[in-house]
């Protein structure tokens, strides 16, 4: 709830306040025109770093790693990108921490510290024994031996005619 109040009661105020601090020392203008530069050069440094971060990930997909660094970045570049395009200077003091190069893969790190991501590994044993008519479930292991279960339909031999028949 504190977090919250900051973001949507107290910032706004302080970057008010520092708006107009700014205009009274170099004019209303300038600091419009301050505010319009550093959204174009914000979205065009996300947009830049952006692409840069999906073609890492997908070479790493390619490669089969998961690009566990490269999904943060990308959700710092949206969080930066909503943040340069807010006018005030706080906002786009951090839109561009997180989003320039040198901070965004440090920040990222520290970020997937605090986040458990569960993989399901691709290489995996499949036991189709267990048969229904319309379902199948199939039980897999990973290499730590944990059990992932899950069911699916065979659309193509449910919707066959022959196998709908009573026999």
């Amino acid at each position: 709830m504190g977090k919250l109040f900051i973001l949507f009661a107290v910032l706004p105020i302080v970057e008010i306040a520092i708006l107009i601090n700014v205009g009274e020392q170099i004019g209303g203008w300038y600091t419009l025109a301050i505010v319009i530069l550093t959204a174009f050069f914000g979205a065009k440094l996300v947009k830049q770093e952006g692409l840069s971060t999906l073609t890492q990930a997908q070479q790493k997909m390619q490669s089969g790693q998961m690009p566990g660094q490269e999904m943060a970045e990308g959700l710092l570049l949206v969080i930066a990108g909503v943040l340069l395009v807010t006018p005030g200077f706080v906002t786009d003091g951090i839109g561009f921490l997180l989003s320039l190069p040198i901070t965004r893969p440090l920040i990222a790190k520290e970020l997937t510290k605090h986040i458990s991501v569960n993989t399901v590994n691709s290489s995996f044993q499949a036991d189709f024994s267990q048969h229904s008519q319309h379902s199948h479930h199939k039980h897999t292991s990973d290499q730590q031996g944990e059990v992932f279960e899950g069911e699916f339909v065979d659309k193509d031999k449910s919707d066959s005619p022959s196998l709908n028949k009573p026999e």
